[in-house]
């Protein structure tokens, strides 16, 4: 850990009192109106009228937008296949078909119950299985493709085939969707938006006005939780704020409800998958076939991208000489679904973990020694199927670390005896590697830029790209620029999120921001420093080689200023004390058409051990003890990345065990809130939870301060859950058994009977 890490998160203090601010909490005048949206009452069909006078004329409303009223495009997304109203059909249960502007609430509540709209409706498609019978495909399938994969299944001595139904995730957020627009002068547009890519919503809500970007400027505070909902998905609220603060002169928010927040926005993937896999009598893989179904929703959104990104990690740590990895992405009368943390991979590893876990039982070999045995290499077995040699991997290591950390040899033999003379309450444990690529698949996207000033009294501003969404990355810019410079953590502060300040930034996603707008601020201090250093060898007569700023201080020759002292004399020399500074990673490409390349710029490694009790009489769970050994390179923060790991963990606990999607067969989502849709509290959090970070490790040299980006990667180390769970029921009816995702107690129960 570097010196400069701060110890505890900043921010905490105004979370635990209340006095952080996010965009609802945003000050705005006393005659800001509000937007309720109107949506729509089935999942598919034709418009055939929509009367609205009756809203129109309501008490309170101050006007009613539709498709009609935008001034340039109905478009919600840049891919042009999500309009922000439904204009002539309607594509899932509860799109968006106009927009109430009112002076309050209430008011625009009451007047959207006035709407009367008339459908032709249509049989829905809401299911996997219902899209590939219907041919509903959104996009040409996806294929990762090498050696013989027909001939080596045939040629193997074992086999296993299966079907793995893996099932979505509401992001639940705990602020919701939502958007404030200020109109300024010269019909200007700002706002203020909860939404992990700023620049996309710009873009989006130019073209909405016919306005062009240099017109509107948006800015994030920080969001209430992200998770990759808010990445593509927050732009068609902002843009209904920004038309309606147009027409209207005045400033408007737009504040989703719960229900209505997991009704119009779309989930984590669920998907269908159906696996074959060949290996010899030691457990090792020789081939694999696998077909992945997606359930996409109505449009594209970012499902191609999604899937691309599943298929580069179904390998996770394994070397499969023969492989045929497929996509299929099926279109569904369901909102879109979109990214969210891990962005595909984790339905990926989920499937490769649950096949090795069969082939250990198949052959009665502990799970940990088949997978070791599978696990990349040297030389021939060190090339992922898509083509990227994997140079980096320290995973045995860190198996042999936590199998020892966590004595998980001796708590196996004990769960034995445990299982054999226990009826109802069985346990199991499992342990899960995870090898997680770092960096956008779309290459273009790995980019970062950052705007760095330094005052005359020594302080520093840093603007970035990215967004705080309580993943600690202000924090960490906060460190990497004092560290960068040679001075403390106090002297530094990161301003929010602003496209006037810092132009045309990628997402927050990926894992990757903390390395795409670090490396930009570093870039950005080391032209300021270069010049300040440059400045001070002139005005104290010595050589720039001696000169060097540490702890606050200047050091020239022999002379010792402080910081602020160098900052006055260098402004008063004319120095500039502002920079911009750029990021692009190195040495990724990727051919999306042949699915070969080297797309990510690092991989993050890590393990879990993880022991579970079940009831077989209720299918009740309770997760007893986890054992996490994480790799994150030369953390920049270490309380921020244990905070990291294990609410990413409990997050992939709650995907695997108890957050269920239902939809009714007429398409209109069941589980829309906190009552019928369930999310991890404390009480579901291990009774024992051991994390540790690698101190050991470091990343490649030319990484930043060879530290690994750590938002995703420890999520799919829940599957470790998932798989002690179904070893549990294993050993309870003393065969294998069949369990899909989520593994809730209904699901247990199936699994126990053999007849289900």
């Amino acid at each position: 850990m570097n010196p400069t890490a701060a110890k505890v998160h900043r921010p905490s203090y105004l979370f635990a009192t209340g006095a952080s601010v996010f965009t609802d909490d945003v000050p705005t005048p006393a005659e800001t109106l509000v937007v309720v949206l109107g949506t729509s009452a089935i999942a598919r069909g034709k418009i055939i009228s929509m009367d609205l006078d009756s809203v129109r004329n309501a008490p309170g409303v101050v006007d009613v937008l539709t498709a009609v009223e935008i001034p340039g495009v109905n478009r919600s997304s840049l891919l042009g296949t999500d309009p922000i109203f439904a204009a002539q059909e309607v594509e899932f249960f509860g799109q968006c078909l106009f927009a109430v502007v009112a002076h309050s609430e209430s008011t625009g509540e009451a007047a959207v119950l006035q709407a009367k709209v008339g459908y032709a409706e249509e049989q829905a498609i809401v299911g996997i299985e219902q899209a590939a019978a219907a041919g509903s495909i959104l996009a040409p399938p996806l294929v990762v493709r090498r050696g013989e994969v027909e001939d080596a299944l045939a040629a193997s001595s074992h086999r296993v085939t299966g079907t793995l139904d893996i099932g979505g995730q509401e992001h639940f957020y705990m602020e919701g969707q939502v958007a404030v627009a200020f109109v300024e002068e010269d019909r200007r547009i700002r706002l203020i938006v909860s939404t992990q890519h700023p620049a996309d919503v710009q873009l989006l809500v130019a073209q909405a006005l016919g306005k062009r970007a240099n017109e509107v400027s948006v800015q994030c505070p920080r969001l209430g939780g992200g998770f990759g909902g808010k990445e593509t998905q927050a732009a068609q609220f902002a843009c209904i704020a920004a038309i309606a603060a147009v027409r209207t002169g005045k400033t408007v928010k737009l504040r989703l409800h719960r229900r209505d927040d997991m009704r119009l926005t779309g989930k984590r993937h669920d998907v269908q998958a159906h696996y074959e896999a060949g290996f010899d009598s030691l457990g090792v893989l020789h081939g694999m076939s696998v077909r992945l179904a997606f359930r996409c929703g109505h449009s594209h959104d970012l499902s191609v991208a999604v899937a691309t990104r599943a298929l580069l990690h179904l390998d996770n740590a394994y070397y499969i000489r023969h492989v045929h990895l497929e996509a299929n992405l099926y279109r569904t009368h369901t909102a879109s679904n979109t990214a969210f943390r891990g962005f595909g991979a984790p339905q990926a590893m989920l499937l490769i973990e649950n096949v090795l876990d069969e082939i250990a039982a198949a052959l009665g070999v502990d799970p940990v020694e088949v997978r070791k045995r599978n696990y990349y290499g040297s030389d021939s077995r060190n090339q992922t199927p898509y083509g990227m040699t994997v140079r980096d991997n320290i995973l045995r290591r860190i198996t042999d670390e936590l199998i020892i950390s966590s004595r998980y040899t001796d708590r196996r033999e004990a769960i034995r005896q445990w299982n054999d003379t226990h009826q109802v309450l069985k346990r199991g444990l499992a342990f899960v590697p995870v090898k997680f690529g770092i960096s956008f698949s779309q290459t273009y996207l790995n980019q970062g830029a950052a705007l760095l000033h330094v005052y005359t009294d020594g302080s520093i501003l840093v603007s970035h790209g990215g967004t705080e969404m309580g993943q600690g990355l202000d924090d960490k810019i906060t460190n990497i620029v004092a560290r960068a410079f040679g001075v403390s953590t106090e002297r530094v502060r990161v301003s929010p999120t602003d496209t006037s300040r810092v132009p045309n930034a990628s997402p927050t996603a990926a894992s990757a921001s903390s390395d795409l707008n670090g490396h930009a601020a570093v870039d950005a201090v080391n032209q300021v420093k270069a010049r300040l250093l440059d400045f001070a060898s002139r005005h104290y007569g010595c050589a720039v080689t001696e000169c060097s700023i540490k702890h606050d201080r200047l050091h020239a020759g022999q002379q010792t200023v402080s910081f602020e002292t160098l900052a006055e004399l260098a402004h008063k020399a004319r120095v500039s004390l502002s920079a911009t500074g750029f990021y692009a990673t190195p040495d990724i490409h990727f051919d999306s058409r042949s699915m070969q390349g080297e797309p990510f710029y690092y991989f993050v490694y890590g393990a879990a051990v993880s022991e579970v009790m079940v009831d077989v009489f209720t299918g009740e769970t309770r997760l007893l003890r986890v054992d996490i050994l994480q790799d994150a390179g030369e953390s920049l923060d270490q309380q921020v990345d244990l905070g990291q790991i294990e609410g990413g963990f409990m997050q992939g606990v709650g995907w695997l065990t108890m957050e269920e999607l239902l939809w009714s067969e007429s398409g209109k989502l069941l589980t829309d809130g906190p009552a019928s849709y369930k999310i991890p509290t404390s009480q579901d959090a291990p009774d024992v939870f051991n994390v540790r970070i690698a101190d050991w490790s470091k990343n490649r040299p030319d990484a930043l301060f060879h530290s690994k980006g750590i938002g995703e990667p420890p999520l799919p180390l829940a599957i470790s859950v998932f798989l002690a769970i179904k070893r549990a029921l294993g050993d309870a009816v003393e065969r294998p058994v069949v369990l899909h995702a989520p593994a809730t107690p209904e699901r247990i129960m199936l699994a126990l009977d053999a007849d289900c």
